[in-house]
């Protein structure tokens, strides 16, 4: 009863002002200012889809290479952030103070100043001048003091070290003492040149995140949200804990288009939280499943968080190998969650809520497979029909599909004026049936189509990331402006003027919006340039090895264990993006190095998806959980008991990072069958559903301590069978470096052959370590050796490594020029480890034998009660 009276009660307004702090800034003043703060959003967002457009080239107008629009986006989230985020708690939220304007203006100076001085810059490298290292100094405060509005002391705090340890390198202890930098020096490399704040993180905001996070706000404001959430509830309402899976399958829905948990807790939660509560699930219970899902979304392709275009950067692979590598691990989190979900319903004996017109199970399941049947037909034509079209018609292709898509698009409108219009319900209103889900599905199908635009764009077209999101943007624009004038014509409505109207009000809304959104991002990529920069300057890098592998003792799962806990531990004070750049540029590295040292050859993207996914857990994390927060103030109770039930729940998401490092066929790599990749995805989803069977303590029925057990080896079987195997034959072979040409010409495509090479790098020290070299497609093998950057030269019984191109896959692997490779290792000729599978789905039948004859036994008594 205390717990009650203590709660948090929030209003929307309040979740609304939670959102805006969080994520797009809290201050809102009104009138010119308010006007101003808008057509500067508006102008960001216009500025990135003109950059990413292909007009500047084809007219030759206003054309910026990356360091310029870097400087120039830099500029637009300084401006923003001063005037947006107030300075502290007591600060007025309606007006902007006189001293913000000024700190707003000379940081819109000190970020610009690589734009408007780029030529002259370019002249004296290395040589700043005093007008130089003023306005970097006061470039670098200004940054800091935005990150601190925008995401919290921490941020600045550990900017702030690193800075520090810059200048003050000599004065260190030993272990980590370095020579140290001068002021000009330091400057010129964290502002004036692009190894620092406007290095490669704001690269990949300026160039990548912006639209994409752009996109998920248009088609949010284009009523994307509400339909998922819609769709989601009347088809899974009906369940046991059905609002709880609706939750879930609406979270990951708008995962697709967006990339804030806290949003996505917002937006999604206002409406099932409520449900959930309804139907009997306990209000922290209610809250966590909603923050476990929501958070999730930052893992859910092809949008997913912005940490995941930085992959691309850091990892030096094309975006839609990121999407391939995250999808298995995204899907069997989302199903254990639903499993979650329905073994706490299943405790409780919880039950859903009845349809409006009720089928009978036969009749759902027709219309399931029907739809289902629908959609792969329908997607088989569009794939392959589409392939021969541009076989066909060459460069007119382009023009057929747009003709083809928008006809599809006033069909589907067309279509959804049969049915119903979506409006978002009232959630505290009392639901006693659902919406029917055939009518709910059919009336927003249009909403897919931007989806499928992007999808096609970085799937088949293989555009890159940027022009894939602009045409998909260009295409949602479209849709924001017109849908709804066309919808009110085909219902007849009369006032089709005040449509467009609002359509164009629905785009700019849009626009607005994504930009703001961008304020937080575009700040916490430039701060975490610094830390980034003090690397690169100082060589930490290294001295960080040496450290955890001194404390770790050499040993992997130590190190692991420490890495998860750095990211935990920052995860509290930083947001996802922030705390991807830091860890990943200190340890992603480390990961690697010492795990080849250890003999386990971890590829580079399996290493910075682990770190991707423990920065996940900073807004679960209690106490300072930002989206236990805000679910906690939907639900209207304690935020620290959120967090705690929802790390519990999140806990199926954490163990998958530990399990993917060691088997890497998660991530969709080795993968050499269509039996194989069906093998894998079942394995990991039963084992997924296991684990959390395990830990909720509840499977058929209670567990009891040894079958929870059992459980566990059965996860631990199913997710890593080389584990065993691996104890009864070592499963690779060693052979002579010399033979390396023969191997790489008959490895299959996309193959990783793993080299052992030693040599001194170039700070002098003795490298010994194994890579796994990438492959790629099936060529000659000085071809595909030239195509990750190396070139060789054998000799009688190694291959001494005569180049190494800048920047390639091999550079980024820590290769270098002059090392040897010494031996190579090629897979043995055993049984596969997949046969291990059988030993744990008999044990697995075992305890499902066991614990339905323990439920049979526990209701015959009552069976005989009712026959007497």
């Amino acid at each position: 009863m205390a717990e009650k009276e203590t709660a948090p009660v929030l209003t929307d307004e309040q979740l609304k002002q939670l959102v805006a702090e969080a994520d797009t800034g809290g201050r809102k003043p009104t009138g010119a200012v308010a006007k101003l703060i808008m057509l500067t959003a508006l102008t960001w967002s216009l500025f990135q889809l003109w950059i990413a457009s292909p007009l500047p080239y084809s007219l030759g107008v206003f054309v910026l290479n990356d360091t310029e629009s870097r400087s120039v986006h830099l500029a637009f989230a300084m401006f923003l952030a001063f005037l947006a985020y107030p300075a502290f708690k007591r600060s007025p939220r309606d007006y902007v103070p006189t001293f913000d304007w000024i700190l707003a203006l000379v940081g819109v100076f000190c970020a610009s100043y690589l734009f408007v001085f780029y030529s002259e810059l370019a002249t004296r490298p290395g040589q700043p001048t005093t007008l130089d290292l003023a306005t970097s100094v006061m470039g670098l405060i200004l940054l800091l003091e935005a990150a601190r509005r925008a995401l919290g002391l921490p941020m600045v705090i550990l900017a702030t070290v690193f800075i520090g340890y810059i200048f003050l390198g000599p004065y260190m202890p030993e272990l980590i003492a370095h020579k140290g930098a001068s002021l000009g020096k330091g400057m010129s490399h964290l502002w004036l040149s692009t190894e620092g704040v406007f290095g490669v993180a704001l690269g990949v905001s300026s160039g990548f995140i912006f639209l994409f996070v752009l996109f998920g706000a248009l088609l949010e404001t284009a009523g994307a949200g509400n339909y998922f959430i819609k769709s989601a509830i009347s088809l899974l309402g009906h369940l046991r804990g059905g609002p709880a899976k609706a939750a879930v399958v609406a979270s990951a829905c708008t995962g697709l288009i967006s990339g804030s948990s806290i949003a996505n807790v917002v937006t999604t939660g206002t409406f099932t939280i409520p449900l959930m509560k309804r139907v009997g699930y306990r209000e922290d219970k209610a809250a966590a499943v909603e923050v476990a899902a929501s958070v999730d979304g930052q893992i859910m392709p092809p949008v997913m968080g912005a940490a995941a275009f930085l992959m691309v950067e850091y990892v030096g692979i094309p975006y839609t190998q990121v999407l391939k590598h995250a999808i298995l691990p995204a899907l069997i989190s989302y199903i254990a969650l639903f499993y979650i979900v329905h073994l706490e319903a299943m405790k409780a004996d919880i039950r859903g809520i009845p349809h409006k017109h009720e089928n009978s199970f036969r009749d759902r399941m027709l219309s399931f497979l029907m739809t289902v049947s629908g959609i792969i037909l329908l997607a088989g034509i569009v794939y392959y029909g589409f392939g021969w079209l541009k076989d066909v018609a060459g460069d007119a292709s382009l023009y057929i599909v747009g003709v083809v898509m928008l006809a599809t698009y006033v069909g589907l409108l067309k279509f959804g004026t049969r049915y119903p219009e979506l409006h978002m319900d009232d959630p505290n209103s009392p639901i006693e049936t659902l919406p029917d889900p055939g009518p709910t599905l059919k009336s927003g199908l249009h909403f897919l189509l931007p989806v499928v635009v992007l999808i096609w764009n970085l799937m088949v077209e293989e555009l890159s990331p940027a022009l894939s999101a602009f045409w998909a943007t260009i295409f949602l624009m479209f849709i924001l402006v017109t849908q709804r004038p066309i919808l009110a014509h085909f219902r007849q409505h009369s006032d089709i003027g005040g449509a467009l109207r609002q359509g164009f009000q629905d785009l700019l809304d849009g626009l607005v919006t994504g930009a703001r959104n961008m304020i937080g991002i575009g700040i916490a990529t430039a701060a975490a340039g610094i830390i980034v920069g003090t690397v690169t300057l100082t060589g930490i890098g290294l001295v960080m090895s040496e450290l955890v592998e001194l404390i770790s003792g050499g040993n992997l799962m130590i190190m692991l264990g420490l890495v998860a806990v750095i990211c935990l531990i920052l995860g509290m004070g930083l947001p996802t993006t922030a705390n991807y750049i830091v860890v990943s540029t200190l340890m992603a590295p480390v990961v690697v190095e010492l795990g080849a040292q250890s003999g386990l050859l971890v590829p580079l993207i399996a290493v910075h998806m682990f770190v991707f996914y423990f920065g996940l857990m900073a807004d679960v994390t209690p106490p300072v959980g930002l989206a236990s927060y805000a679910a906690a103030g939907i639900a209207r109770c304690d935020p620290i008991k959120v967090g705690v039930t929802a790390f519990g729940y999140s806990i199926r998401t954490a163990i998958l990072p530990f399990m993917f490092i060691f088997n890497t066929q998660l991530l969709l790599i080795g993968i050499d069958s269509v039996w194989h990749l069906i093998l894998t995805v079942g394995t990991a989803i039963i084992a997924n559903l296991v684990f959390a069977a395990a830990t909720q303590g509840w499977f058929m029925t209670r567990n009891r301590l040894w079958e929870a057990a059992v459980l566990l080896l059965v996860t631990f079987t199913l997710f890593r069978p080389g584990f065993w195997m691996d104890m009864i034959h070592p499963p690779f072979d060693k052979i002579p470096a010399t033979r390396i040409m023969e191997v790489v010409e008959q490895a299959p495509a996309d193959d990783r052959l793993r080299v052992w090479i030693e040599g001194e790098d170039l700070n002098g020290k003795e490298v010994s370590k194994g890579v796994l070299l990438p492959l790629g497609e099936k060529a000659p093998a000085l071809q595909r050796l030239n195509a990750i950057g190396l070139s060789l030269m054998p000799t009688d019984d190694s291959v001494d490594i005569m180049g190494v191109k800048f920047g390639s896959r091999a550079a980024k692997l820590g290769i270098e020029q002059g090392f040897k490779i010494t031996a190579l290792e090629v897979a043995a000729d055993r049984p596969d480890k997949e046969w291990l599978f059988i030993p744990a789905f008999v044990l697995l039948a075992l305890i499902v034998f066991i614990q339905r004859r323990r439920v049979q036994l526990s209701t015959e008594p009552s069976k005989i009660w009712r026959s007497v």
